[in-house]
């Protein structure tokens, strides 16, 4: 059985994290997201299927030509947009059985484990994992009558019930449904339209309930969401760098080869560090923070609950609270991310032109890549600062900052003879 993984789109919800990149490569607990996919499919499949469109040359150089011994095959998406017809893109290199996800969740392995025993047990066409939600307002809806699936509905609104999270078995005859299949109101081609011509064709359409964890990465928040799931429940207390005496780690904490923790460091678990990076000396990092490979975090410098991506620095005099960082981004000292609102209400975000709560208390900045900071920069909460970006000194960043700006603050000075 081949595993197709959906990695074909450009995540613009989570920009300026996807400026330059698939959102599917971004890095959680110091992993691409479209590993952990890999990993918990791992089991159960002979080879690896990419679907590949946007920036495609990110997976390719992230993942290679095989996932731990088993082989990946790269394919273009067809023209078209939506989830048929990324799926179609794979015709050619599956077989009679295959499973598809989307590259952009996470999900235990369990779920897979249940989706083909299933699958294999009812002798289905096709199934589908599930998951019982008190508000579907976000989800399609999936009316089940037993173990079948009955219709697969657009977002019903907020009402209870199991949402379809982008997992599925077919066999080979979905090929001759996605054909049949017509736009969207959304104009794009959807395998769960293709799937309720199947149903009423009738074919048989199995719901598989799952339990466990699961994460549709679609905004920013739903990064730092992860990032603590992982944190949490995923990591080993391992320690292969160099901690200087005077340093303090509370563990769970790992550190990757080559970093050093100088003197006067404190660290409290969970926390993940990539390797060749140097923390402290006096420095505080607080739980459920990730910091990526070649980083720097310095003198007076504060962090919690957030993502630092490779070759980014905080050296000096910073608060990083509920944040994400990209790669290659420098914060000039005294940068502050401010991450709680004075009116304690929600943070809210800029997503696509629009507003949306982020349902977060607290919520700190969102950087991209290449970014660089001058001094005494302060950040309000859930602003967005677009990669190749330069923020000159003493600014306040009190909205987002679109990619390759200059940020500067104009300064009237009058110059007197003492």
């Amino acid at each position: 059985m081949k595993g197709v993984i959906l990695a074909a789109g450009k995540g613009e919800r989570l920009r300026p994290l996807t400026d330059d990149r698939p959102k599917v490569v971004l890095k959680v607990a110091n992993r691409p997201i479209i590993e952990y996919v890999l990993e918990n499919l791992y089991p159960f499949v002979d080879e690896f299927v990419i679907v590949v469109r946007y920036r495609s040359e990110w997976i390719k150089k992230t993942l290679g030509d095989e996932f731990g011994g088993k082989p990946i095959t790269y394919v273009e998406q067809l023209p078209g947009e939506g989830t048929a017809k990324a799926i179609e893109s794979a015709r050619e290199s599956v077989e009679d059985e295959f499973i598809v996800a989307n590259g952009d969740i996470y999900f235990e392995e369990e779920a897979v484990r249940e989706l083909v025993s299933a699958f294999r047990r009812e002798k289905a066409d096709v199934a589908i994992v599930v998951k019982h939600f008190e508000d579907l307002s976000h989800f399609g809806k999936v009316e089940v009558e037993g173990s079948r699936v009955t219709r697969i509905a657009e977002k019903p609104g907020k009402i209870a019930g199991y949402a379809n999270l982008g997992i599925y078995a077919f066999r080979s005859s979905v090929f001759d449904f996605i054909e049949k299949t017509g736009l969207s109101e959304r104009g794009e081609y959807e395998i769960t339209d293709t799937i309720n011509l199947m149903i009423d064709a009738g074919l048989k359409v199995v719901a598989v309930p799952y339990d466990g964890y699961w994460n549709d990465v679609g905004r920013p928040w739903n990064l730092l969401e992860l990032n603590e799931y992982l944190l949490k429940n995923r990591l080993r207390h391992e320690i292969r760098g160099t901690v200087e005496e005077g340093a303090v780690i509370v563990p769970p904490v790992e550190i990757g080869e080559g970093t050093v923790v100088r003197s006067g460091a404190y660290i409290i678990g969970p926390v993940k560090i990539g390797r060749n990076s140097r923390i402290g000396p006096n420095c505080f990092i607080r739980p459920y923070t990730s910091i990526g490979d070649n980083c720097h975090i310095g003198n007076a410098v504060e962090v919690k609950n957030s993502i630092i991506m490779d070759n980014s620095n905080a050296p000096h005099l910073n608060y990083v609270g509920d944040s994400i960082i990209g790669e290659n981004t420098n914060l000039g000292a005294g940068t502050i991310t401010a991450n709680l609102r004075h009116d304690r209400g929600n943070v809210k975000v800029e997503i696509k032109g629009k507003l949306e709560d982020s349902g977060r208390h607290k919520l700190g900045a969102i950087i991209g890549h290449n970014v660089k900071v001058g001094i005494n920069v302060s950040i309000y909460p859930g602003r967005k600062i677009g990669s190749n970006s330069f923020i000159g000194p003493g600014v306040i960043v009190d909205r987002n900052v679109p990619p390759n700006s200059l940020v500067v603050v104009r300064q009237e000075k009058l110059v007197m003879e003492k």
